[in-house]
């Protein structure tokens, strides 16, 4: 069952949004050649309560020991923080997620260490770009598989492969919820979008293949071919008026 939600759960939906849109745009601005990744884990830990009380949402979830994800260059998703030294030329993808009196939200960047090669500059603009070319379809009376239809058009016209293993979900009171929201066009194309509705909208990308291999640790999720991959994400509420994204400042 897909949850809609009235007014009142919005606005707080919206408020764990800003927490997540605060905690990214901090992190973001640490991100620096010779920085542990494992340092930006500290600074979420330390700042995610700052906020009302919110908690990590990723935290304990399914075993998951931190409260990001941290993926470098060809992890896709899923990364723990550890001791590793971020590079010139690396990429990382940031994913975070809060809870806030009851209600979640979760969003992803990817950010790049220059210099770093045109291609992979790329890759993160048509990254980001699908992102919005989804959001832009979160639309009453629209159906779901236009969001992950236009996101795997703008992919693929730039070249690169949509990673199939991972989606975006619905969120709410808990932090996956239904329906899920591929990146990728499937024949089953519904449902159909209903004001209320607020789904966690998140392309995965790669510069080559999109298959997908998990490390050792049963968490990373790395591309089978070396290749580098770009992951962003926002929360977006479905609403009369238009896509409402609940995940920035």
């Amino acid at each position: 069952m897909i949850a809609c939600r009235d007014v009142s759960e919005l606005e707080k939906l919206r408020a764990a949004g800003r927490v997540v849109a605060e905690v990214l745009g901090a992190i973001r601005k640490r991100i620096a050649p010779g920085l542990m990744t494992l340092e930006l884990e500290h600074l979420a830990e330390q700042l995610i309560p700052t906020f009302g009380g919110a908690k990590p949402a990723f935290k304990g979830y399914h075993g998951y020991p931190c409260a990001l994800c941290t993926s470098v260059n060809e992890e896709i998703v899923h990364g723990i923080p550890s001791r590793r030294k971020l590079q010139r030329g690396d990429i990382i993808s940031v994913d975070v997620g809060v809870e806030l009196n009851g209600y979640f939200a979760d969003g992803a960047i990817t950010a790049a260490l220059p210099p770093v090669a045109p291609e992979v500059e790329k890759l993160l603009r048509v990254t980001e770009e699908a992102l919005y070319k989804g959001i832009e379809k979160a639309c009453v009376d629209n159906l779901l598989s236009d969001i992950s239809a236009a996101i795997e058009q703008h992919v693929k016209e730039n070249g690169f492969s949509v990673v199939r293993e991972f989606v975006g979900h619905g969120i709410g009171t808990q932090l996956h919820e239904e329906p899920q929201v591929p990146n990728y066009f499937t024949t089953t194309r519904g449902p159909r979008l209903k004001a209320g509705m607020v789904l966690a909208i998140e392309p995965m990308v790669t510069t080559g293949s999109p298959a997908v291999k998990i490390c050792p640790d049963r968490w990373t999720a790395v591309t089978a071919d070396g290749g580098y991959a770009a992951h962003f994400e926002h929360c977006v509420a479905v609403t009369e008026n238009g896509p409402w994204i609940l995940t920035q400042v």
